[in-house]
């Protein structure tokens, strides 16, 4: 499953939704929690089970942000989503990996009476929302069979910690979220799932979008989320190996390939080593490639 552009919808927006299996995400996350007002879960919980029964015509896979565990909500949300159609679960506000356990647990028997096979429903956790969340980032290492993904947020964490304010004058985050966003990507990498950086929130602001997407990607991030879809392009665009990267990739795999016993090889007057080989083995991944 290919986690490079993830869109949140609205659950309650048909408009929104419309709009959304048009956009080109990889991803759409029928969103339950922030974007829904209180008084409008249930008809959202509806609004989302009907979409999904759509998924064969909608070429995104299908996840659902439920509401937190501390909430009184998340069985009913689990209870009306679990179903054919449904691809994973983006749990928000997780404390570390005994939530994703619990939220598991939950699923086992929904899945098994939507006679779906087991493990279908994978989940992705925003990792990093409360305090709690981050002394707990290295309890996802080994991952939980469901578990694809992990992705970091600001807001709910600025607002726990009192911030009055998480970016600098220039639009950076400030120390605190580098931190957050740093620890989000090594729990992937020690977990082995995938690293999806946080929504950036200026969706009109194409190149600072563009700009930050590719520093992502140069830090490890694989994919980002979208919270609208002008951004998907954009987001896709700069998350997707280049031909030339793709090239050079399958040279280096094609040399090591050549000489199994090799440590250190060089190509075109440079020196690569092993470190370089795995990395060339994730581009190809990521455009579907296997050595």
């Amino acid at each position: 499953m290919r986690l490079r552009s993830l869109l949140f919808v609205p659950g309650d927006s048909e408009r929104k939704f419309a709009k959304g299996r048009t956009a080109g995400a990889d991803v759409l996350i029928l969103d339950l929690e922030d974007a829904v007002a209180p008084s409008m879960k249930a008809v959202a919980r509806d609004l989302v089970a009907g979409w999904l029964c759509e998924a064969d015509d909608v070429e995104a896979s299908l996840f659902v942000r439920v509401n937190p565990l501390d909430t009184s909500l998340t069985s009913d949300d689990l209870a009306a989503v679990v179903r054919p159609g449904l691809a994973g679960i983006l749990v928000p506000k997780a404390n570390g990996a005994h939530d994703i356990a619990t939220i598991a647990g939950m699923i086992d028997p929904l899945e098994a009476a939507a006679g779906m096979a087991p493990g279908t429903v994978k989940i992705m956790v925003v990792a990093t929302e409360t305090p709690q969340a981050m002394f707990a980032l290295g309890s996802y290492t080994p991952p939980h069979p469901r578990l694809i993904g992990l992705t970091w947020g600001a807001e709910d964490l600025a607002a726990a910690i009192g911030a009055t304010d998480n970016k600098e004058p220039d639009g950076q985050w400030t120390e605190p979220y580098r931190f957050a966003r740093s620890l989000c990507l090594f729990a992937s990498a020690s977990a082995g799932v995938m690293p999806v950086d946080t929504l950036y929130a200026d969706f009109r602001d194409g190149a600072g979008l563009e700009a930050d997407c590719r520093r992502a990607r140069r830090d490890g991030f694989l994919g980002r989320i979208a919270i609208h879809p002008d951004q998907v392009a954009t987001i896709n665009r700069c998350f997707t190996p280049s031909d030339e990267e793709v090239a050079h990739a399958r040279r280096i795999v094609d040399a090591f390939a050549a000489n199994p016993d090799a440590g250190t090889l060089g190509i075109d007057g440079k020196m690569f080593d092993i470190p370089h080989l795995k990395a060339a083995l994730k581009t190809l991944a990521a455009v579907g490639e296997t050595a």
